[in-house]
């Protein structure tokens, strides 16, 4: 009797079961078979996940703004799929695979759709599309035709789900579905049209999208040519002449050295026999590059506004090219006399030795571009500024011009020519910053906010020339409506103005940034009240590294409110031993084979790591040429960046992609141990008497210790609220987003 009633009550719950799901779906009053309860369960529970995914457990779907959008979801995806659900289960003629297999379909479709919920590929608004895609696709299946066409006629979310629905067992159609779907999921997304075909390259129209991939990423399609898999086959077989091309670089052991002059290459204007000729010499591989540099420059400037294939790659070889066959030479000579030091130089024309500038920008030491300055002039029939400008079609002239500002050398530059073409050159110098409206490429208006903190000190009537025309290029923006050039010339005009102490002009206040003339010390501090310092020294042959860091000691050694242990082969410490906790580790300056410096730097820095150790104040000792090693391990817990090198102003925009708050301390010109220790000093003095650092009083005090050479030289460093450059960035990256 007992198992009866237990039978009796099993089918009166098969035949009209309410789901006892919290925040069920559905209500089922259809006979069904007990077998398939873990099918149905399956479905339901995915409608409970789309009522879910607006966050809230209320039942309802709310996933627009749009009341009529979400009447429709639910339409479709509950009341149509409890529709299906009933019509399968109830469908005589379908066997239990079959109505397993089409339940576990209905399954994968509210899956397909909840997984990709806010996904580009998948709008919300395609559900009842989805729903009758797979009605369709359901009816060709139970004739066992392909479901293809139904895929072919839909967009790539619909067609992808319906798929995917009906992969197990899989539809005779599914394989040449998932051919459509490449194709259709590239036309949507042509940039990874390389990434796909690595794992799809048997689809029918890979050479096609091979070529477009070509035509829209050479560099890429060279990367994939050179491997050894069946795509770079595939890539080496294709019979395009320009897919060719790249593809006898990839398999050249010069291939890096033809990839800069691809485009000219595509167009036949160069051949590959020309660059064999002078590859293998850096001087005419150089003079080549600076050539081909001058025609692109000329295409972009031109009324078609041309921009040649790879203009990146080339400039990136240009560089490395002018820094390890000139730069390095004439700076690592920096004790010898002019003829010695400068004898690399000779062969080159005024147009290259210009690129030696621009492009050595950040590696080049003060005296090395005062010579390159010089001999540019010298090798001018007519020395004029604007000839030379317009010889190399206006290319990197504003970087010309910052550079001649930061090296006291822009008023010979402006004498050279006549006064109109001197207005003229400054006014291009001002106009068109508008075209900077990415915040991590404003190369030109930052170049232009750093020459104005050079000018305003040594040329009052030229620094209120630029003010005028920020105003009036502000004025002009306007009446375009130009949001990202207001933005640009506004951040020009304050920063300018502030320049005056007369005006009084508060950055942070005007420009809604973090505080510029100050650093609150408990901003410093850890969580156990230290104030952590870094500091990075390099060995070199010359023993400048070595003697920096002595001198550096020197600071600390025989001091009774600082400690120093020095019992680890790599590193020291410096503790204070009154007043606040101040620590500071810095790496031991050792040279030899296999850079023991930078194998000293990385221990530290993991025995940094490994002791919850996090500096926030980051300190770069040693010649230009290893502040990108130092910036490699700057860590974006800084809040004061001391770069004490030669040119170290040239790297603001890299620190600030660390640390965007960061205080920037940097020399225009020569970084020395003469300004470097006092600066220090001072520092060190404040934190450890638990006093924020206040950088106006403290540069007001230091300049009172330099005369001669010495004040010179601290004249060219710059302290944070002077940095016009990087609060530049700092504000330009933050009214963008506003924007």
């Amino acid at each position: 009797m007992d198992r009866f009633i237990l039978i009796l009550t099993g089918l009166f719950f098969f035949a009209c079961r309410v789901e006892a799901q919290s925040g069920a779906a559905a209500v089922h009053t259809y006979k069904f078979d007990k077998t398939r309860l873990l099918w149905h369960d399956k479905v339901d529970h995915q409608q409970v996940v789309l009522q879910k995914l607006d966050g809230k457990d209320d039942h309802a779907i709310t996933l627009s703004g749009n009341e009529t959008v979400n009447q429709q979801i639910e339409y479709a995806l509950i009341n149509q799929v409890d529709e299906l659900q009933a019509r399968i289960e109830l469908d005589s003629t379908l066997s239990h695979n079959s109505k397993v297999k089409y339940l576990l379909g209905l399954e994968s479709l509210l899956k397909g759709y909840n997984g990709n919920y806010g996904k580009h590929d998948f709008p919300i608004t395609m559900a009842q599309t989805l729903v009758n895609a797979y009605i369709s696709a359901m009816e060709l299946d139970r004739k066992n035709e392909s479901i293809e066409p139904v895929v072919a006629r839909s967009s790539y979310g619909v067609g992808k789900i319906v798929a995917d629905c009906f992969s197990f067992p899989e539809n005779v159609g599914v394989p040449a579905s998932k051919v459509v779907l490449v194709r259709k999921y590239l036309a949507l997304h042509p940039t990874e049209i390389l990434t796909v075909l690595k794992y799809n390259t048997d689809v029918p129209f890979a050479d096609s999208l091979i070529v477009v991939a070509a035509h829209q990423d050479a560099k890429k399609l060279y990367d994939y040519a050179a491997a050894r898999d069946k795509l770079a086959m595939k890539i080496r077989s294709n019979s395009d002449d320009f897919v060719k091309t790249v593809v006898k670089m990839a398999t050249s052991k010069s291939g890096q050295l033809y990839f800069p002059f691809i485009d000219k290459l595509s167009r036949g204007d160069i051949h590959f026999e020309d660059i064999d000729n002078v590859k293998d010499n850096p001087l005419n591989y150089y003079r080549l590059l600076v050539k081909t540099r001058i025609e692109y420059a000329g295409r972009m400037a031109g009324m078609q506004h041309d921009t040649p294939m790879e203009m990146k790659t080339l400039t990136a070889m240009m560089a490395k090219k002018a820094k390890e066959a000139f730069i390095r030479e004439i700076n690592g000579l920096h004790d010898s006399p002019d003829p010695v030091r400068f004898k690399c130089l000779e062969p080159l024309s005024a147009q290259e030795l210009y690129y030696i500038c621009v492009m050595g920008e950040e590696e080049i030491y003060t005296s090395s571009y005062l010579g390159v300055f010089k001999r540019i002039f010298q090798r001018m029939k007519i020395p004029r500024g604007d000839t030379l400008i317009m010889s190399v079609n206006a290319d990197y002239f504003r970087k010309f011009i910052k550079m001649a500002a930061a090296y006291n050398t822009l008023d010979t530059l402006l004498k050279s020519m006549p006064q109109e073409s001197a207005t003229s050159l400054m006014r291009a110098f001002m106009i068109g910053l508008e075209k900077s409206t990415n915040p991590d490429n404003a190369e030109d208006a930052v170049d232009v906010a750093d020459s104005y903190s050079s000018i305003v000190e040594k040329n009052t009537k030229l620094a209120s020339f630029m003010l005028d025309e920020a105003k009036w290029n502000y004025q002009r923006c306007q009446k375009k409506a130009d949001k990202a050039g207001q933005v640009v010339y506004r951040l020009e005009k304050t920063l300018f103005e502030s320049a005056d102490s007369s005006l009084k002009v508060n950055l942070s206040d005007e420009l809604g940034i973090p505080p510029v003339y100050s650093v609150d010390y408990k901003s410093l501090e850890d969580d156990s009240g230290r104030v952590v310092q870094q500091v990075f020294f390099y060995g070199d042959e010359d023993k400048d590294g070595q003697n920096s860091y002595a001198n550096f000691l020197s600071l600390f050694r025989g001091k009774p409110e600082w400690s120093i242990t020095d019992n680890n082969p790599n590193w020291i410490s410096i503790k204070s031993t009154k007043g606040k906790p101040v620590w500071i580790f810095a790496n031991k300056p050792l040279y030899g084979e296999d850079d023991p410096d930078a194998k000293a730097q990385e221990k530290l820095g993991a025995y940094l790591a490994d002791h919850g150790l996090t500096p926030t104040i980051f300190i770069h000792r040693g010649h230009s040429y290893h502040v990108k090693y130092s910036l490699q391990q700057i860590q974006p817990s800084a809040r004061i960046v001391i770069l004490g090198s030669c040119g170290g102003y040239n790297n603001l925009n890299e620190v600030l992609s660390i640390s965007d708050d960061a205080h920037i301390i940097s020399s225009k010109q020569v970084g020395t141990k003469t300004v470097n220790e006092p600066i220090l000093l001072a520092m060190n003095t404040a934190l450890r008497n638990g006093r924020n650092i206040d950088w106006i009083p403290m540069w007001r005090e230091l300049s009172k210790q330099f005369t001669g050479e010495k004040r010179e030289f601290f004249e060219d460093y710059i302290p944070p609220y002077k940095n016009l450059g990087a609060i530049f960035i700092k504000a330009f990256r933050k009214a963008m987003i506003e924007e």
